[in-house]
């Protein structure tokens, strides 16, 4: 598996041997950054905001999911978990949904927009975790000392923050520094992809990997 991410909260995951590509929440150029381009075989949207449901860039050929369910699709499956953009029930800013993908024998969590802490049900729908795509940036989003309670929750191998401060990003969010100093992470170095496989993660400690554009 290979782990791209274009900012924001959009990822761009390849299967091993390059024959299933998926985005995750691409956005709208309005939002400062450059929205991912290429052909994609599944686009997941989190929710209906133009940071993260730009499934025009993704082509009409792509397989487009944007509710909560269970999907099966070229070998990998993916499943949609009902939660909340905001502290107050979805009626700030609506509904969010949490994917879990399993694609090459690893089970990866992209918690979209997620505005508060995770119910015991969610938990245990969400079940265990390799890889973990988490917001960190706060505002309308949990910050830095709600995702680090989320982390410990799940237990990941490998943590992947997103959702905060970037130059040329339009929208006001912390930076990564305060989720990390959170985490007790005290070097951080950043990384263009992942290449991962199911054997390298089984023993791996838990790690926050920063990924940069």
């Amino acid at each position: 598996m290979t782990i791209t991410w274009y900012g924001h909260s959009c990822f761009k995951i390849v299967n091993q041997g390059g024959r299933l590509t998926i985005i995750l929440d691409p956005f709208d150029k309005s939002i400062g950054l450059t929205p991912p381009r290429g052909t994609f075989d599944i686009v997941t949207v989190s929710h209906q905001h133009q940071g993260h449901n730009n499934i025009q860039s993704a082509g009409s050929q792509s397989f487009m999911i944007g509710n909560p369910g269970e999907y099966e699709i070229k070998g990998a499956s993916i499943f949609g978990l009902s939660s909340f953009h905001d502290a107050t029930e979805g009626k700030d800013q609506g509904q969010n949904t949490i994917y879990i993908i399993e694609m090459d024998k690893i089970r990866l969590c992209h918690l979209g927009d997620l505005g508060q802490p995770l119910t015991n049900n969610q938990l245990e729908e969400i079940g265990e975790v390799d890889i973990l795509m988490i917001p960190v940036g706060g505002q309308k989003t949990i910050d830095a000392p709600k995702a680090v309670a989320i982390v410990e929750q799940i237990e990941p191998h490998i943590i992947i923050p997103m959702h905060y401060k970037l130059p040329g990003l339009k929208e006001d969010l912390d930076s990564v520094d305060k989720f990390l100093k959170e985490m007790g992470v005290s070097q951080k170095t950043t990384v263009e992809r992942l290449v991962l496989k199911k054997k390298e993660l089984i023993t791996k400690e838990m790690e926050v990997v920063v990924m940069k554009i």
